[in-house]
């Protein structure tokens, strides 16, 4: 398999034409955890990375959340770490409008010195997995909604969602504040620059709303044609909103669960498959079934359910994630399925036959989108090509409760889970989930080895 969108030279020269008074560029590519990690370059290496490509160390995408390097992983620590090569992702250079600087970014994948790709890079891995859907005659559209928090600004060591102010007074408001007008009047400014941030760098965003807690907001994005592209969007859209929010004063998290008392902040993904007629092949439009989904869909549906434990370190990629995975709170805890249900993994919207999708409501905002959206679309064609056969759908109005906790939902067994897969490694590639295995636990077991304060506070003078 040979790098397919590889930037020209030409789209640079178009791009400095517009943008003359660039003086640098960051070079950007997502590691294991989703964080995009690079380097900024000056003007006389711009046309090195477009027409030759810039040595990169192998280990980038494998260090871990606070950018460490793994004994345990041997990349960057036992093998000299090497060098691989790194290019421009077409399509993705655009002006950095939140820094003062006259700075710009690009997205850029990894590849040996030989031109194949390195089975290292998050986007290489999504990329031969769609493959596998596209040889099947499949194209999949899809689409990415990312819930995060507003913080304040302080020098607590305890952060503080940003919470709207009662007029008047100087109180702040409380309660959920669901779809609240008021708190995007109160972040208007902020909201309204991101917006123009998405627009400058062609992200196609479509709402904004006040999420499920105070200081969470949801922005989603349109669908697209392209799983690799909707990818680069979700990251370039995080990325917008932290920086917009650094530039205005405050923070933008995230973390899967920053509050305890707050709600968790999830990356859902909706996935519809079409044929090379253009059909929707989850849609049956000849059922008088609601929903009128087709076999095929059905065999996504059973796919998903089947890879879904063995996903779940993918899922849930770190210790914070798994505060997230509570009873009543709208994330799932068990491969379940159903129409126009909040509640559920696997969730068919209310659309009608050219729209027929599943929304994948699992994952944490924390999660890698490149390695979700690899883990979904696997599950999907895994289901399809074996049949699969799902469980019976979840009838509407079900309540939380009704629902067995059948994922795992605590680190080391979601990893245990992922080791012994037997079917993701054929899809993400055995070496990458090996060494994803690896570097993940090799996290887990430092962050379990650290004594908090609650260890003073619940035993020191107890025990």
């Amino acid at each position: 398999m040979k790098m397919t969108d590889k930037g020209s030279v030409e789209e640079l020269h178009a791009f400095l034409k517009k943008h003359p008074d660039i003086k640098m560029i960051e070079t950007l590519l997502p590691d294991i955890n989703g964080i995009l990690r690079g380097k900024r370059i000056g003007r006389a290496e711009f046309e090195t990375l477009y027409n030759a490509g810039l040595k990169t160390n192998a280990s980038m995408p494998f260090v871990d959340s606070r950018g460490e390097l793994a004994l345990e992983i041997g990349i960057g620590t036992r093998d000299g770490d090497p060098d691989v090569m790194s290019y421009p992702v077409r399509d993705t250079i655009s002006p950095v409008p939140w820094l003062d600087s006259p700075i710009a970014q690009v997205f850029t994948s990894l590849a040996n010195f030989d031109g194949s790709p390195c089975i290292l890079d998050p986007r290489y891995v999504l990329q031969r997995t769609y493959e596998q859907i596209k040889n099947s005659g499949f194209n999949a559209v899809v689409a990415t909604e990312f819930e995060f928090y507003l913080l304040e600004e302080g020098n607590s060591a305890v952060p503080k969602a940003k919470l709207g102010s009662i007029p008047g007074t100087n109180l702040k408001q409380g309660g959920l504040q669901y779809s609240s007008m008021e708190e995007l009047w109160e972040n208007d400014a902020l909201l309204m620059e991101i917006q123009q941030n998405c627009e400058l760098q062609n992200i196609p965003v479509t709402t904004a709303l006040s999420e499920f807690a105070p200081g969470q907001f949801e922005i989603n994005l349109h669908h697209v044609n392209d799983p690799l592209l909707a990818c680069d969007q979700g990251a370039m859209l995080k990325r917008i909103i932290k920086g917009t929010a650094f530039k205005h004063g405050m923070g933008a998290s995230f973390m899967a669960k920053p509050f305890m008392d707050y709600s968790g902040s999830g990356l859902h993904i909706h996935t519809s498959l079409y044929d090379e007629e253009g059909n929707n092949i989850f849609a049956d439009s000849s059922s008088k079934t609601i929903p009128a989904i087709s076999s095929k869909m059905k065999h996504a549906i059973g796919g998903l359910q089947k890879t879904m434990a063995d996903a779940m370190a993918i899922f849930a990629p770190n210790a914070n994630s798994y505060r997230r995975l509570q009873p009543f709170s709208f994330v799932p805890l068990a491969p379940v399925w159903g129409y126009n249900h909040r509640g559920v993994a696997l969730r068919i919207p209310v659309c009608d036959a050219k729209n027929m999708r599943v929304e994948h409501r699992v994952a944490g905002a924390d999660a890698n989108p490149y390695l979700v959206m690899a883990a979904l679309l696997a599950g999907i064609h895994y289901g399809i090509t074996n049949e699969c056969e799902p469980t019976e759908m979840i009838a509407e109005g079900t309540m939380e409760e009704d629902q067995q906790v059948s994922l795992p939902i605590r680190w080391e067994a979601a990893l245990e889970k992922f080791e012994s897969s037997e079917i993701l490694p054929k899809y993400l590639g055995e070496e990458f989930c090996r060494l994803f295995a690896l570097a993940r636990r090799s996290e887990c077991d430092r962050f379990q080895a650290q004594i908090s304060n609650l260890d003073y506070e619940w035993y020191l003078r107890s025990v």
